[in-house]
């Protein structure tokens, strides 16, 4: 596929999860999603509903983070943060998975967790399964992949970006082979530049997280077209 500056930004989901951010850079974060024509944002879930009021008129969707960024929350308390971002405006949610139960191989418990989240949003929101991969081995990403896929969820996702690591073309080609080609795949954690982002999607990636989204699309106007 031939990459250029408008076709990048299309993959992008513009992101601020600090813990810090307050209303003026999430608002700026809104503005450069819709001047950049990005994908969406990506905020925590106590911001949805403000970016919703940032965005009204763009076509800039809102993804919302949930049980971030360990997983750890109960399975019931995930699925009513994702059904309440979905309320408050996000038309995508980013969900960390159990890696704990996925670690100790207790896949029926994943798939459940997976689901629950995937059932609370049905019809309203695509769910995007963080697996954290930097604490897996591929064994383990296959299975956090079949799982996700199993419990109809939208796409898999590398990397919160506050674990260890974060996407490698390795891995992300490895996730595509996992999972079907109605399945999204997600690089996210440490895609800071173009070159970089242009190897997660010919990798198999279908959408990139990033805080470096404006860097990404600037740094096309230095290399030829893809």
């Amino acid at each position: 596929m031939e990459w250029n500056r408008s076709t990048l930004a299309r993959t992008i989901d513009h992101t601020l999860l600090k813990p810090d951010a307050r209303a003026e850079a999430i608002r700026t974060l809104c503005e450069e999603a819709v001047r950049h024509h990005f994908y969406s944002v990506c905020v925590h879930s106590g911001w949805v509903a403000y970016c919703r009021e940032q965005l009204l008129g763009s076509d800039v969707r809102i993804s919302a983070v949930c049980g971030f960024p360990h997983g750890a929350n109960g399975s019931e308390v995930k699925a009513y943060e994702a059904a309440q971002s979905v309320k408050w405006g996000a038309a995508e949610i980013d969900m960390v998975l159990p890696i704990g139960m996925l670690l100790d191989h207790r896949f029926t418990e994943v798939e459940a967790d997976i689901r629950q989240v995937v059932a609370a949003v049905e019809g309203q929101a695509v769910v995007k399964v963080i697996l954290e991969t930097g604490y897996l081995n591929s064994e383990l990403i296959r299975a956090g992949c079949r799982l996700a896929e199993q419990a109809g969820a939208g796409f898999v996702k590398t990397s919160t970006g506050f674990g260890p690591g974060g996407a490698t073309a390795e891995v992300v080609r490895l996730m595509r082979e996992s999972v079907s080609s109605s399945m999204g795949v997600k690089a996210s954690g440490g895609v800071r530049d173009a070159a970089t982002a242009i190897a997660m999607l010919e990798a198999g990636a279908t959408r990139i997280g990033t805080s470096s989204g404006i860097a990404i699309v600037s740094g096309l106007q230095g290399m030829e077209d893809y």
